[in-house]
């Protein structure tokens, strides 16, 4: 038996810990990742930003969010997500505070680029819970784990009361910023709450699971193609959420006309279900198998996909039928985030930091390359909704590569049943 799950053993409530103490901290660091996707609206009116200048600066975050995610996951795998996750915190609440201060566009685009480094909580998360929980309950854990997705709707539903309620001047004289600014400083504040948290309320010695390991042993299962599938997989469920948590709000206010406050509530009817239905994903992925949940959630995608997309001389949706079919692609992506994620410690239980950090990387860069291109194509066509084409294209781009891959495995003299049940022994 590994020494690690030799030590749960002897911990009982140490998953448990790890899980509630890495979750709370994901869900602050995901706000901090996106806060700019409602926090801009204001900016881009008081700064006179252009809607180029605003996409890359959303774009910027959730870059520097994306690339360094197979980094993180192997240095928690060497150093422990205890430690990791503290400097995570601590590295975030700088350009929160200098966010709040910020007066020049060259000083947004420098804290969007170290705030999104706030975004590689998600593989810290992943590798630590992993290397904590019981396998035969692990796609629960990080179901529940990764319903810190949530974190994108803090801001949305912070920024329009801060706005309402707070003068522009501030308080106290000035020494707590009003308007838009008192929001990053108070995530500022949050993170460094939660960093000492992290550190002292964590279990301790950690697990790491990766020390005494070479790089290149740790890396070794990226050459498998499986590992670029479920990347793609992991594209259409999260990074597309990623992309439409930061996009919709814009969306809602340039096509329906509805003010600030309006559009943020009604983005987060696509949030919270993309988030919280996670648990219910991975309980499922545990229950069923990886594999016919995520073909579920790819299926209903599609369907919902297809009406989004549709020219308004086909098809047109009021606000209200809008959101019950983003509300639908919402509650697929929350299901089906666990169920890809459930994929890699299935297929590689010994190198979750690694794998998980390339697919959470690949999933993160769809956050980043979907928001300038729904722009180009709602400039280029001069129809908003074909955006919702490119989605759908790549969501059927998916399930026709975990259909034929499936074939694939069925014509083979003894199929391997891994994704279809769950684990059941350590």
């Amino acid at each position: 038996m590994p020494s690690s799950v030799a030590k749960i053993s002897t911990l009982p409530n140490a998953p448990s810990r790890v899980l509630l103490i890495s979750t709370v901290s994901f869900t602050l660091l995901f706000a901090v990742w996106l806060m700019l996707g409602m926090l801009g609206i204001p900016i881009r009116q008081e700064f006179n930003l252009g809607s180029h200048q605003m996409e890359w600066l959303l774009a910027t975050a959730l870059l520097s969010g994306s690339l360094p995610r197979l980094h993180f996951g192997i240095l928690t795998d060497r150093l422990g997500g205890r430690l990791v996750m503290t400097l995570l915190l601590v590295w975030a609440s700088v350009p929160c505070f200098w966010l709040s201060k910020a007066v020049h566009v060259w000083e947004f685009f420098a804290c969007a680029f170290l705030a999104g480094f706030a975004g590689n909580s998600f593989s810290v998360g992943v590798s630590w819970n992993s290397a904590w929980s019981p396998s035969n309950r692990l796609g629960t854990a990080l179901g529940v784990f990764g319903a810190g997705n949530v974190g994108a709707s803090l801001t949305k539903f912070l920024a329009p009361v801060v706005l309402a309620f707070i003068p522009t001047a501030g308080l106290l004289g000035g020494w707590i910023p009003g308007s838009w600014r008192l929001i990053p400083l108070g995530y500022a504040v949050l993170c460094l709450l939660m960093a000492a948290w992290v550190w002292f309320g964590s279990p301790s010695p950690d697990h790491c699971p990766g020390k005494g390991r070479t790089i290149s042993e740790m890396l070794a299962p990226l050459g498998k193609a499986r590992v670029w599938r479920f990347g793609l997989y992991y594209v259409v469920v999260f990074g597309a959420y990623v992309a439409l948590a930061a996009w919709l709000p814009s969306y809602y206010v340039d096509q329906f006309g509805l003010n600030l406050s309006t559009a943020g509530v009604l983005t987060a009817v696509f949030i919270f279900p993309a988030s919280l239905l996670r648990p219910l994903g991975g309980w499922l992925a545990d229950l069923f198998g990886a594999r016919l949940i995520t073909y579920s959630v790819f299926w209903l995608m599609v369907a919902a996909l297809f009406l989004l997309c549709l020219p308004q001389t086909i098809l047109s949706l009021n606000v209200a039928t809008f959101t019950v079919l983003i509300l639908v692609v919402g509650i697929c992506m929350g299901i089906g985030k666990a169920s890809v994620f459930k994929y890699v410690p299935v297929y590689f239980p010994k190198d979750v930091g690694a794998v998980g950090g390339l697919v959470g990387l690949l999933g993160a860069l769809g956050g980043f390359a979907l928001p300038p291109l729904f722009g180009w194509v709602s400039r280029t066509t001069g129809q908003p909704q074909l955006a919702f084409l490119v989605l759908l294209v790549l969501t059927l781009v998916s399930l026709g590569w975990l259909h034929i891959t499936v074939l694939g495995i069925r014509r083979q003299p003894c199929p391997p049943t891994l994704d279809l049940a769950p684990i059941t022994s350590s």
